[in-house]
């Protein structure tokens, strides 16, 4: 008889992620949004079984992207959960994003360095399926990927996922974070000093 386990949590963080992304594309893509936070708790599930750390790894757009508040979710799901999804959102800046993109980038990869475990393993699933898209369209786009995005210079894309690896490196045990260096490695080379460093 196969063991039943309480999903209650999670199948109530799908589906209310499900609304908060309703009728939104992935960038550049011709599906749902909703597909890449699915793809992130599946990436998660593979490090743990926690279910507020797999709610909140589906969840980890909505206050970003979604105009969902962390009261709400705190109201929705708990403490633990909402400072998850906190701990993975942008810091909100004024004006356009494509100015203010360093420092969002250069803030989250501080605040990750010095994260815990539980926060690290919910941004691995985020980076990890925002990874294997890059690494897919690549293939394909070469450098017309960059004009995809915000931010169109290869070499600083290159630095914010150098420095991803080193600061989830404490997950350098899982299969996760192995896939995750193997393809930032292939798309953007072997990490060198000059690219690690802070961007101003």
């Amino acid at each position: 008889m196969k063991k039943l386990i309480d999903t209650s949590l999670l199948d109530h963080a799908i589906i209310f992620a499900v609304h908060a992304h309703q009728g939104v594309e992935r960038n550049g893509k011709d599906f749902p949004y909703i597909v890449h936070p699915m793809e992130a708790v599946s990436i998660v599930a593979t490090m743990t079984n926690d279910q507020e750390l797999l709610a909140a790894a589906v969840l980890h757009d909505v206050v970003e992207d979604a105009d969902v508040s962390v009261d709400e979710l705190r109201r929705e799901f708990g403490e633990r959960v909402a400072m998850l999804v906190e701990a993975e959102s942008d810091i909100k800046v004024e004006g356009p994003k494509a100015d203010s993109w360093l420092l969002r980038k250069q803030t989250a990869i501080d605040r990750l360095t010095s994260a815990s475990r539980e926060v690290k393993m919910v941004a691995l699933g985020d980076k990890l399926s925002n990874m294997r898209t890059i690494a897919h369209d690549y293939a394909i786009m070469g450098d017309e990927l960059w004009n995809r995005f915000a931010m169109k210079d290869r070499s600083t894309h290159a630095w914010r996922y150098h420095a991803l690896a080193n600061a989830l490196s404490e997950l350098s045990d899982t299969d996760a974070y192995q896939e995750f260096r193997m393809l930032v490695e292939k798309v953007f080379g072997i990490a060198d000093e000059t690219n690690l460093q802070k961007k101003d």
